[in-house]
């Protein structure tokens, strides 16, 4: 019998959802132990489970997990929703984000992506943090499906004649998924030795599929704009970090799963080191 556990976990991420068979849609959700380890939690179907249990970026969770039995990456953990409880508010941003930042420094943070991926190859790991040194370009492309399929629209509509998730009591009623009719990817630079070195990802996160639908729903065929304006400029203002991680079937493929975007400090105000590999 597989062994389960309680564990505490800071969320640094969520995946935007995906149709599910069994679920309807779930998401992936990354995160950090209180010890510095990163977790990584799937399938999360987090729309269609309770209000008083959906957690945010940046909140403590406690949850009982066990290790994935059809996952074999290190960080991969079923979690039982049922045993979700918040602990306490997301943390919050003050002081450039002082409290934030010091939970992020537990973490080793990579300054190139090929690094990242050696240490994948000697040491297993599929998640990982990331510091680009420059964001060259925001790439968008049209999706092969700008609609869902036949198969996937079933799976998202499963729910409604399910009831409420986990709380047989209550109906949830959740608005059908929204695909995604772009894919985004980032294409930035890393330096090396005083080498530049150029690589492109695509953008898995959440809150990039939120502020697309949010430019559309506010400027309509004109939200490209407001869209670039963010992830191209505002984003790269700050000290833009990626939390990477790679995919189930693709074990060498990796993804923008979270952008993580502090403050830039005072170059005159002290910061824990950062781990280079």
């Amino acid at each position: 019998m597989a062994i389960t556990r309680i564990e505490r976990i800071l969320i640094l991420c969520k995946t935007y959802p995906s149709p599910s068979g069994k679920y309807a849609e779930t998401s992936c959700v990354a995160g950090m132990t209180e010890s510095g380890e990163f977790i990584r939690l799937y399938p999360v179907p987090f729309r269609l489970i309770r209000d008083d249990l959906q957690f945010k970026k940046w909140q403590w969770i406690r949850a009982r997990i066990q290790k994935a039995q059809k996952d074999h990456r290190p960080e991969s953990h079923t979690i039982f929703v049922d045993t979700i409880a918040l602990d306490g508010n997301p943390i919050s941003t003050q002081n450039s984000w002082a409290t934030r930042r010091s939970e992020l420094n537990k973490l080793p943070l990579f300054s190139d992506f090929a690094d990242l991926e050696g240490a994948r190859q000697t040491n297993g790991g599929t998640l990982g943090l990331l510091r680009p040194a420059r964001i060259d370009r925001l790439e968008i492309t049209k999706a092969d499906n700008a609609d869902w399929t036949a198969e996937e629209l079933q799976k998202l509509v499963q729910h409604q004649n399910q009831g409420g998730l986990f709380d047989d009591q209550d109906h949830r009623d959740v608005r059908t998924l929204r695909k995604l009719p772009h894919n985004f990817h980032y294409h930035y630079e890393c330096l090396v030795d005083g080498e530049t070195r150029t690589y492109r990802h695509k953008i898995a996160d959440w809150e990039a599929g939120a502020l697309y639908w949010r430019c559309v729903d506010e400027h309509g065929s004109d939200w490209e704009a407001p869209f670039r304006q963010k992830l191209e400029t505002e984003l790269p203002a700050k000290d833009l970090q990626f939390l990477m991680g790679t995919i189930h079937r693709f074990p060498d493929q990796w993804l923008i799963i979270s952008v993580i975007y502090p403050p830039k400090l005072a170059a005159n105000r002290p910061v824990q080191a950062e781990m280079i590999f």
